[in-house]
């Protein structure tokens, strides 16, 4: 097994085991994609990864991160990423889309504005959460009631219809990174007393009802992926143990892969990052829970990202930032590892 090896998750077959980590461009207008996000993503798909992930994607429109981000709580929004989606495939890539709902980190600028909390004159709305606890100087949310719960789940099914109406072959549950899902599972931003907080049990619940709705709305053939953070990295929050515990909990659920990443709840928090400091926790969780995991965060390198696949510490790499210096690095990493891919036609005489 090594990079290049195609990944099978059900019935879609990844030519290799390079995927593009779903990153927020800030782009999107009504949560609609337009010509930026068919580029930032075709681009990549044009350089070869096999798993073309687009942006968290909001269930709802108070789960945005920013004004700016996509969704797909309407079906107006639909056909925008459906441009995007037949790109993508046309090029042999696998589309898929990661979608979310950010909680109480909600209702804010965009990172190179500031990434502060929005003014109501600039449109601000009302966050909410699993308690009444602010997030780093944001405005305190609201604590959600049962109703409020039972809204967040039928929203992240409405979506998952949506994508699939979109076209996209892969779907992925926004657990991770300090966002509503994520709130539930720490104890650090989960502070209820009914069936939603407490032991490992309860703030596991929402997590798990809601992979539930979507895999009750995807095909079976299809795969649903989860991505997680495998740590709070502060004493008192989330651990990797708890996160072996969910991951056990989300396979019989009909998940098919876990993308580990770590952090995002407490701002801050001290995280050693360095190259591939995540990829143990990807490890521990695959052979602990015995479940397909992807490694993302400061994987730099073909050779150290082929080592990952190498060494069994993941079944696929998710590259972020590497991929926004060079959208062709996987076709660079063939090169630099001896496999012999196809490129586009169109690119062929650089070959």
């Amino acid at each position: 097994m090594n990079l290049f090896s195609p990944l099978p998750l059900r019935s879609v077959a990844l030519r290799n085991r390079i995927a593009v980590s779903p990153m927020c461009q800030y782009s999107a207008t009504e949560g609609r994609a337009n010509d930026w996000h068919l580029v930032h993503l075709g681009a990549r798909a044009v350089g070869g990864a096999a798993l073309v992930l687009a942006e968290a994607t909001a269930v709802e429109p108070r789960g945005r991160i920013s004004a700016a981000d996509l969704g797909l709580w309407e079906d107006g929004q639909i056909e925008p990423l459906a441009r995007i989606v037949r790109f993508v495939e046309a090029q042999g890539a696998a589309a898929g889309v990661q979608l979310a709902h950010a909680g109480r980190k909600a209702s804010v600028h965009a990172p190179w504005e500031g990434g502060g909390p929005l003014a109501p004159r600039e449109g601000a709305w009302t966050t909410v959460a699993p308690s009444a606890v602010a997030f780093d100087g944001l405005p305190p949310p609201t604590a959600l009631d049962d109703a409020g719960i039972r809204g967040v789940v039928d929203a992240f099914a409405a979506a998952t219809r949506r994508a699939r109406a979109a076209g996209f072959r892969v779907v992925e549950v926004h657990a991770a990174h300090g966002y509503l899902l994520h709130q539930f599972l720490s104890p650090l931003s989960n502070q209820r007393s009914d069936a939603y907080g407490g032991g490992l049990e309860n703030r596991m619940r929402l997590v798990r009802e809601v992979v539930s709705a979507v895999r009750a709305e995807w095909p079976e053939s299809l795969p649903v992926l989860v991505r997680i953070s495998a740590t709070d990295w502060v004493e008192g929050g989330w651990t990797i143990e708890e996160s072996v515990e969910l991951a056990r909990t989300l396979h019989p659920l009909g998940v098919d892969l876990v993308d580990v990443s770590s952090g995002g709840l407490v701002a801050t928090a001290r995280m050693p990052v360095g190259p591939g400091y995540q990829t143990g926790f990807a490890e521990r969780i695959r052979r602990e829970a015995g479940i397909a995991t992807g490694a993302v965060g400061m994987i730099l390198s073909p050779e150290q990202a082929d080592h990952v696949i190498r060494t069994g510490q993941a079944d696929l790499v998710l590259l972020a930032r590497e991929l926004l210096r060079d959208p062709y690095f996987a076709l660079r990493a063939a090169k630099a590892l001896g496999h012999d891919v196809p490129w586009p036609n169109q690119y062929g005489r650089a070959k």
